[in-house]
């Protein structure tokens, strides 16, 4: 989209909620919701990073197999030796269903400079290489970050731009782009996240909902619900308004799952209107064995099965 087309559809954009904006352009196709399993559950993973125990990257898969975890999430590039995670997936069974571009703070797919977005983009290249190395199904990404440099119309412009070079990459490893929402001051609004992806027109890119990302200022169940099958996976966490009033924005995370503003039973039912059966990974602070056993024993309690 070129800026000034940006700019003049915005106002469209902000008053045009009864005018059906939410819904795809004519000839373009839904991205279709990842399945976990042929049962129809929703599956819990967390993010390997979570593992803070002095392990082998065998011993900490056979951990969270161990904890009743159905799969794992991996950050990429990292300097993990890929031969050897591939090695603990197969010798314990547990998926690796996907991947986190672990540059796209540092070299965001907005900046300014060419040069920072050209390794942003090699780093997003890579992401998609070890997912389809792994087995995995998404790579999630922040596409872009807004700044006092970087205005919301340029970040909108070149994150498209530069995504639009890696779909083919992203087909052809079988691998789709999920994108996430995150405190970047970019995609505000679940209207305007739609039309985001919708405008790429690509089976290849999808939404990575964050539950406890959206309560600060929303209520998930409703983004989930015009979002739809645009979204891929689930990030959880919680979210405490409380906190957040009384210590400042970032304290609202520090609360236990289930125990913060997130509405659990709206969010679930949410979620079955719009078909999801998909992976949900824990986005929360790690920690031990016992740590991480609380976490499984807390999405069991949170989320359907």
């Amino acid at each position: 989209m070129k800026r000034r087309d940006f700019l003049k559809t915005s106002v469209v954009g902000l008053t045009g909620v009864s005018l059906g904006l939410c819904e795809r352009p004519p000839g373009t196709q839904q991205a279709p919701v990842v399945a976990a399993s042929s049962q129809g559950t929703i599956k819990k993973a967390v993010k390997f990073g979570m593992v803070d125990e002095e392990m082998s990257i065998l011993e900490k898969f056979q951990l969270l197999k161990s904890l009743g975890f159905d799969g794992v999430e991996m950050d990429s590039p990292s300097d993990l030796d890929r031969d050897e995670v591939i090695a603990a997936r197969d010798e314990t069974g547990l998926p690796i269903h996907g991947v986190v571009d672990s540059v796209h703070w540092r070299k965001t797919l907005s900046d300014p400079d060419p040069a920072v977005r050209a390794e942003g983009l090699d780093g997003l290249k890579t992401a998609l290489d070890d997912a389809h190395a792994y087995g995995a199904s998404t790579v999630l990404l922040v596409p872009a970050v807004v700044n006092k440099d970087v205005s919301y119309a340029d970040a909108y412009e070149r994150s498209q731009a530069e995504i639009r070079k890696v779909l083919p990459l992203a087909q052809e490893h079988g691998v789709k782009i999920a994108i996430e929402n995150v405190w970047n001051m970019f995609l505000l609004s679940p209207l305007e996240c739609a039309r985001y992806i919708d405008e790429f027109e690509s089976e290849w890119i999808g939404w990575y909902f964050d539950v406890g990302n959206i309560v600060n200022y929303g209520w998930p169940e409703h983004w989930i619900r015009i979002l739809g099958s645009r979204i891929l996976k689930l990030d959880i966490k919680e979210y405490s308004r409380e906190k957040r009033d009384k210590e400042g924005p970032y304290a609202g995370f520090n609360v236990l799952l289930g125990e913060g503003d997130c509405d659990w039973p709206a969010v679930n039912q949410a979620l079955k209107d719009i078909g999801y059966e998909g992976w949900a990974t824990a986005e929360v602070r790690g920690g031990d064995t016992a740590r991480l056993r609380d976490i499984a024993e807390r999405m069991d309690r949170i989320l359907p099965t």
